[in-house]
Parts: C-alpha cells; sequence; structure tokens
C-alpha cells in the first residue's frame, strides 16, 4: 500500500494554500463544514449500513480503550523523565501533550477501508467513538489546569456533553434498534461522506505549519517518539491481549500510527498557549505519519 499517494490530498492542501489566493481564510470554514457536518454523516452512516457483532466490538472498543488511556498517562508523564524533568516549561507541555495520542480522523476515515475492507470504516468508527471524548478531555485538562479556567466538576460535564454530541455513540445505538437511513437518502449520505474525505484531508495539509520547533527540541522529539513508535508498539501488544482478528489488528494498528490531529495547534492557540510550537510539531507528525503508518501495517501486522 502506498501511503505516500493516500495522503497525497494533504500536500494539494498545503500547496493550494500557501501559494494560491484559497488562503487559511478559505480553509477554515472548510473544517468548520467538514467537522460539523461532512464528518458527522460520515460517521453514522458507516456504523448504521452494517449490523453490528456487539461481541467483537466489544474486544476492539476495550483494546482502543486502553491504547488511549496509557498514551494519555504516557504523556502526561513526561515532566518526570530523567532528561527531561530539569527545564521543562510546563505550559509548553501542557499545550502540546495533546499531540502525543490524538489522531487525524480524516485520514484514519480514508485508510479504514483499504487496510479492513468494507468492514474497515465500521471498526474506525467504533475506535473513533471511543477516543474521541477521552482524547478531548485528556487533552483540554492540562491547559485548563495551567490557566485554572474550570474545575474538576467543568471537566466532568465537559465530558457528558461531548459524549451526547458524538454522532458515533447516536450511530451504535442506531445499529443495535435496527435502525437504517432510508435507501431514498443512501445516494445523498455516501456522497457527503466521499466529500468529507476528500475535504478533510486538503484541510489538514492547508493548517500544516512549521513553527519555533527549536524552543523545545527534547520535548518534540519525545512526543512525537511516543505518537509513532510507542503507540503503534503498545496496540500491537493489545491486540494479542485482548484476542483480535486480523482484520481488528490492522485497523487498531493503523489507528495508532496516525498522524496527529491538525486541530491541536488550534485548541493550543484559542487557550492562550504557543500555537506555533504545536503547529510545528503537527506538520512534523503528518511527515512522520508517512514512516509510522507502514511500520505498524507493514512490519507489526506481520510480526
Amino acid at each position: 500500500m502506498n501511503f505516500a499517494q493516500l495522503l497525497f490530498p494533504v500536500l494539494c492542501g498545503y500547496l493550494l494554500c500557501r501559494f494560491t489566493a484559497l488562503n487559511r481564510k478559505v480553509w477554515e470554514p472548510v473544517e468548520g463544514l467538514v467537522y460539523y457536518f461532512l464528518f458527522p454523516v460520515l460517521l453514522f452512516h458507516s456504523i448504521v449500513r452494517t449490523p453490528l457483532d456487539l461481541g467483537a466490538a466489544s474486544s476492539l472498543a476495550a483494546a482502543g480503550f486502553s491504547l488511549a488511556v496509557l498514551a494519555i498517562a504516557l504523556n502526561y508523564s513526561m515532566p518526570w523523565w530523567p532528561g527531561l524533568q530539569q527545564g521543562m516549561d510546563r505550559r509548553l507541555h501542557a499545550a502540546s501533550a495533546q499531540v502525543g495520542f490524538r489522531f487525524n480522523s480524516f485520514i484514519a476515515l480514508a485508510l479504514a477501508e483499504r487496510v479492513a475492507g468494507p468492514q474497515g470504516l465500521q471498526m474506525v468508527a467504533v475506535l473513533i467513538g471511543m477516543c474521541v471524548p477521552m482524547f478531548n478531555v485528556g487533552a483540554v485538562w492540562p491547559m485548563y489546569r495551567q490557566n485554572a479556567l474550570r474545575d474538576a466538576h467543568a471537566q466532568r460535564k465537559g465530558f457528558a456533553t461531548e459524549l451526547v454530541r458524538n454522532p458515533l455513540i447516536w450511530g451504535l445505538l442506531a445499529n443495535v434498534v435496527g435502525l437504517h437511513i432510508p435507501q431514498w437518502l443512501e445516494p445523498t449520505v455516501t456522497r457527503i461522506g466521499g466529500a468529507s474525505l476528500a475535504l478533510g484531508l486538503m484541510a489538514a495539509g492547508a493548517g500544516m505549519q512549521l513553527g519555533s520547533l527549536a524552543v523545545a527540541k527534547r520535548m518534540g522529539v519525545a512526543l512525537l517518539s511516543i505518537k509513532h513508535l510507542a503507540m503503534p508498539l503498545m496496540a500491537w501488544g493489545l491486540a494479542r491481549l485482548f484476542g483480535l482478528n486480523p482484520a481488528q489488528t490492522a485497523v487498531l494498528l493503523m489507528f495508532s500510527a496516525l498522524p496527529t490531529a491538525s486541530s491541536c495547534y488550534v485548541l493550543a492557540a484559542r487557550m492562550g498557549f504557543n500555537g506555533a510550537y504545536v503547529a510545528g510539531l503537527v506538520t512534523l507528525s503528518t511527515l512522520l505519519g508517512m514512516a509510522s503508518l507502514p511500520f505498524a501495517l507493514g512490519i507489526l501486522l506481520h510480526w
């Protein structure tokens, strides 16, 4: 599988944003359209169109949950690592820790079917539904703590709100009770899903930029090592621990090796942190995804 070819739309988005009139002012509304409309429609449709094997899905969900917990804990522990303890900027770490565990949903959906066939979208949808609420809270919490903006009660409330808004939760419920999208609506929904993948990948490329990475080189190396090396290795171990089948293992490994979320830098900047540094990490993570995906699916999957 040629991962560089699959990620070519990311490069197209980058070039369009940097060298044409289609700059960030154009792509910011596109990101909103994809995130709030096109993307939820694709997720909901992918999980209701095929009956869900709850037994198999529960093993995959448990492995995904465990991977999320381990990844968040590993990134949170960095201030106590030998060699990083002294001189670490806690605010910079709070802003950039999210880079080490979040993932680019657009790339996940673009790769899922190629990795695991028709069931791939449904399986990655289960992982997204399980991990997105946890990763969102895990990303925001260190910055909230640094800014002392909210207490623990507000965090719990925010987590509950995220669950209620998650289209995967509604999709799972609809699948369990046997609801389906009407046949007359299927062509429209399918086209919307296809548009979300293409636009989402291009929007990810448009958001790439190299910021002030020299501010904290060692921390950046550690974060990206967790994201692109430690997470695939943990996913490989968890797939065996939970007895996942080959297709589930492939999806979990792909999920673990994805580039980080392009929205990391937006979140950091909006909360008053060093968005330029985080943007640089996001850009490098997008490029490193071209190495970590073949490592996970070409080496670990067959190990």
